[in-house]
């Protein structure tokens, strides 16, 4: 496909972004790009090294660290400097540290940079707070999705009871809504719909039903662009 669209899915934490980013690149053929899970991977490490609360150090791992993403099937592993960390990157400590390691403009001018260099050859499909504002402000569709915090919550809980955690629900909830408020209060590159962006309320959706309201989106898009 020469179209070389760029798909840019903005949203809050738990909104399905990432599961419908999937869903509707492969549909597409298009790359899928996980913000998050970037910002995620260097929660991780800097977890893991001790140096979470050392912003000069944080920003200093955001510049040097090697993020890569690898399809497979329905799953994006996610790598870093060569290790993979598509699941460990995914519980609620590194969720919690992700929202305050991208508040950090060091680590957002590295990802910034990444970000642009992941997505610059076009067919992708993009997810995260600001892709549609910040990373790629000329995409060629821009959609804002969101859910009821109740809802995150409750599709967080599913996700992380079938794994095996020992969750309460109710703590989900006011870590997500934490987090939006975090991530809709920082300075920099904060959570927002982008003014041309297509808000969908996935609350009441399926995740099917969510994906093939995009797809409506990209096959006109992309028919315009042939």
């Amino acid at each position: 496909m020469s179209a070389n669209i760029i798909i840019a899915i903005d949203g809050p934490a738990g909104a399905g972004k990432s599961t419908i980013a999937k869903m509707v690149a492969s549909r597409l053929g298009f790359s899928y790009i996980d913000t998050g899970a970037m910002y995620r991977a260097i929660a991780f490490e800097a977890l893991k090294r001790g140096i979470i609360k050392d912003e000069k150090a944080v920003e200093a791992l955001a510049g040097e660290i090697d993020i890569q993403f690898s399809p497979d099937g329905d799953i994006n592993r996610v790598y870093a400097d060569g290790k993979e960390l598509t699941e460990l990157i995914r519980t609620p400590e590194v969720s919690n540290q992700a929202s305050f390691v991208s508040s950090l403009a060091g680590v957002r001018a590295a990802m910034l940079l990444k970000q642009r260099e992941l997505g610059q050859k076009g067919n992708v499909v993009m997810d995260g707070r600001d892709v549609g504002t910040c990373i790629f402000p000329d995409a060629d569709i821009k959609v804002f999705l969101t859910a009821t915090s109740i809802e995150r919550a409750r599709r967080r809980y599913i996700e992380l009871v079938a794994k095996g955690a020992d969750i309460d629900i109710n703590e989900l909830k006011k870590e997500i809504d934490a987090r939006d408020k975090a991530d809709s209060q920082r300075a920099i590159a904060p959570l927002k719909k982008a003014d041309d962006a297509i808000e969908i309320d996935s609350t009441k959706l399926s995740i099917q039903q969510t994906a093939d309201m995009i797809m409506q989106l990209a096959k006109k898009r992309i028919q315009n662009a042939l």
